[in-house]
């Protein structure tokens, strides 16, 4: 996308927009003939929305290619994966509302558990609890290292955000983490010269956790991984013309959105309701929503067929509070697929709908994989899709004479 051609076309408008993110919501059948989870759930309410609206199927960085969910919000969001490539670590400390700065390192922690000669026996400390996680995080905060300062911010149960703060640090580092058990924890190595103080600065401040934590149990040792520093995205409101709210409940999708410049809500709840009640509350204040369902993904990578069905059927039970706001354009998708089939994230693209009164409408009233690949969409590029949701708010004007 050319942003500074797209910043030229944008025009004010009053219109709403909606994007309603189900974090995973590609499936596959079970069986072979059999049906996915979004086609097996009871959806009546996104089907009436479906015989009104384009659909189609949108790959979030192109053929064959799996991401992470970083990367598919990223594209959903209308930038492109590859060419701004964001390190998980900075969206953690994105998503914990931490003012990261541009030459902070950012990663993910783990408090983790080794045995008496270092082995790691469990990567996530038999998932602590967060009280007792912000005791370690506490401890953490003691340790000192010349010419760098450090901050460890909780997130949930075993996981926590890590930056680093200094002159002269660079982010091109190795994980300490070795992501399975039965293995020590690695040396964390500079990847090029300019990454040389913080890899020594990363290792001295592990080897003091080592010491500092060495009589604790569960929670004996940390495990690092996805070093970043904060990259710069044109921002929604100063590119799109929008002014834009984020609805999501877990840290990284906060993070993510935040990135991009829009307002992150908070859900008094952690429930999907209380998201839906939040939309509700904050209709009138802006213009474009990004409410974001994670509960699809967390069973589809349970293998939880069956789970992932209910939150689907849970969301179109909540649609008529959303249509009763009458957004004048809904994009109904998800970051990437996650079939329970596979317990994994998977590179099959991702059934879209969308809604405006401004478009042809398919006539399929079914919001399923079978369905969508029917669809006058087609098979569209995710970061593309922000175009399309300008285009049917009245928010590009003509190019050209």
């Amino acid at each position: 996308m050319d942003f500074e051609l797209l910043k030229k076309l944008i025009v004010p408008a009053q219109t709403k927009i909606v994007l309603l993110i189900m974090d995973g919501l590609g499936g596959l059948p079970l069986d072979p003939g059999g049906k996915t989870e979004l086609e097996t759930a009871h959806t009546p309410n996104l089907d009436a929305l479906a015989a009104q609206s384009d659909l189609g199927l949108s790959q979030p960085a192109g053929p064959g290619i799996t991401v992470g969910s970083g990367p598919g919000h990223q594209a959903i969001f209308g930038y492109d994966p590859i060419e701004y490539e964001i390190g998980r670590g900075a969206l953690e400390v994105l998503g914990v509302n931490f003012n990261l700065e541009p030459n902070d390192v950012a990663a993910r922690g783990n408090f983790c558990t080794v045995d008496t000669d270092g082995i790691i026996t469990d990567r996530r400390a038999g998932r602590l609890s967060t009280d007792i996680s912000r005791e370690m995080a506490a401890i953490l905060r003691t340790i000192e290292v010349d010419g760098v300062e450090f901050f460890i911010e909780p997130i949930k149960e075993h996981r926590f955000a890590f930056v680093m703060r200094g002159e002269g640090l660079g982010a091109a580092l190795s994980v300490s983490d070795p992501l399975k058990v039965g293995l020590k924890d690695l040396q964390v190595q500079a990847l090029n010269p300019e990454s040389e103080k913080a890899a020594q600065g990363i290792n001295e401040f592990i080897g003091q956790t080592r010491i500092l934590l060495a009589e604790k149990s569960p929670a004996n040792m940390i495990l690092l991984r996805g070093f970043a520093q904060l990259p710069s995205l044109p921002q929604y409101p100063e590119y799109f013309g929008l002014n834009p709210a984020a609805i999501a409940i877990n840290g990284m999708y906060r993070g993510v959105s935040r990135l991009v410049g829009m307002t992150v809500l908070d859900v008094p709840e952690n429930t999907i309701k209380s998201e839906f009640d939040t939309f509700e509350k904050y209709w009138d204040e802006y213009d474009y929503f990004f409410i974001h369902i994670k509960d699809t993904d967390t069973y589809g990578a349970d293998g939880d067929f069956d789970g992932k069905v209910k939150v689907i059927e849970e969301v179109d039970k909540l649609m008529p509070q959303l249509l009763a706001l009458n957004p004048d354009v809904v994009i109904i998708s998800g970051d990437h697929s996650t079939p329970a089939a596979m317990k994994s994230h998977s590179w099959h693209p991702v059934p879209t709908l969308l809604y405006s009164k401004y478009v042809r409408p398919d006539g399929i009233a079914e919001f399923g994989e079978r369905a969508c690949a029917r669809g006058n969409l087609g098979t569209v590029q995710a970061k593309d899709l922000i175009l399309l949701a300008l285009a049917n708010a009245g928010r590009i004007k003509k190019y050209g004479a």
